[in-house]
């Protein structure tokens, strides 16, 4: 039996996320560099340890902050999106582009400044969130959460190797559910699928991070196989929703009567790209397995 309770386990995990989120927030408000992106990591890893160690936590009080920090994500992610794209947008015409190329500025501004336009509108409406009642709220709940979760007298007394190892056996159970049926997936059904699969070693991953401290090495082993596939399939997202991008507003400007060459090439790429790094899934999914 551990000598740690499963409350003092969970508690040390949660307290960790809460100042990861409370942290970002000066800096998201400055819009520091890399900030909204880690204000958005930090309410997917609480929202992902509120799901996986529910049991442990009054149900009522987990399910309302998890709508809470599903709000806030739902903001950030915007912002978030838009600073990717436009980072991949650059990061492209910069490989493939040539700089004397006539469509060069129109390409330009259709795909890296109409991005940076959108990312600052959606700062903003992220400062006004902040600034509102409801975060407020939200963030007066967490910070009690720091020291005194919602949590039931007996799940605070549980063992933590019990309990964390039950948890860490379900989310690898449900990980390798969807692995196991992807194969037989219809075409239209698998980009979908995969992103499933993805989200659910994420949520394996971080259920593994709050579990290091009471199972070590087998906790952060599996942690670090999880993460991989995530990372894996994460980069095949992200290549083809930037595929998926390059193509609409390929036919915006082809609507407006500008040349589309180079949205093509561009496309090209990530069609080429999210192939790649699909090649690695199937090793990257094997390792789940893995004892």
């Amino acid at each position: 039996m551990s000598k740690n309770t499963a409350g003092a386990a969970l508690t040390a995990a949660l307290r960790a996320d809460i100042e990861r989120l409370l942290t970002a927030e000066p800096e998201v408000r400055a819009d520091e560099d890399d900030s909204v992106h880690q204000m958005r990591v930090a309410t997917r890893r609480l929202r992902s340890v509120l799901r996986s160690y529910k049991k442990l936590l009054d149900a009522d009080a987990a399910n309302r902050m998890r709508t809470e920090l599903s709000w806030l994500a739902g903001l950030l992610g915007v912002a978030r999106d838009a600073e990717v794209r436009g980072e991949r947008f650059t990061a492209l015409l910069d490989r493939f582009a040539e700089a004397d190329c006539a469509a060069l500025e129109p390409t330009r501004d259709r795909l890296v400044r109409a991005e940076q336009d959108r990312y600052r509108e959606a700062h903003a409406e992220i400062l006004t969130a902040l600034d509102s009642k409801r975060y407020r709220a939200m963030r007066r709940e967490l910070k009690t959460w720091r020291a005194n979760p919602p949590m039931p007298k007996s799940a605070r007394k549980a063992d933590a190797d019990e309990v964390f190892d039950k948890v860490l056996r379900a989310d690898r159970k449900r990980v390798r559910g969807l692995i196991r049926a992807e194969p037989t997936a219809a075409p239209a059904d698998r980009v979908e699928l995969l992103h499933d699969i993805r989200k659910s070693a994420k949520r394996l991953r971080y259920s593994c991070d709050a579990a290091k401290p009471t199972l070590g090495e087998r906790a952060a082993d599996l942690g670090t196989r999880a993460k991989h596939l995530q990372t894996v399939l994460g980069d095949h997202r992200d290549a083809v929703e930037s595929f998926d991008a390059l193509r609409a507003r390929a036919a915006e400007a082809r609507a407006a009567g500008e040349d589309t060459a180079l949205y093509v090439t561009l496309a090209d790429a990530e069609d080429t790209a999210a192939g790649g790094h699909l090649a690695h899934y199937p090793a990257a999914a094997a390792a789940i397995d893995k004892s």
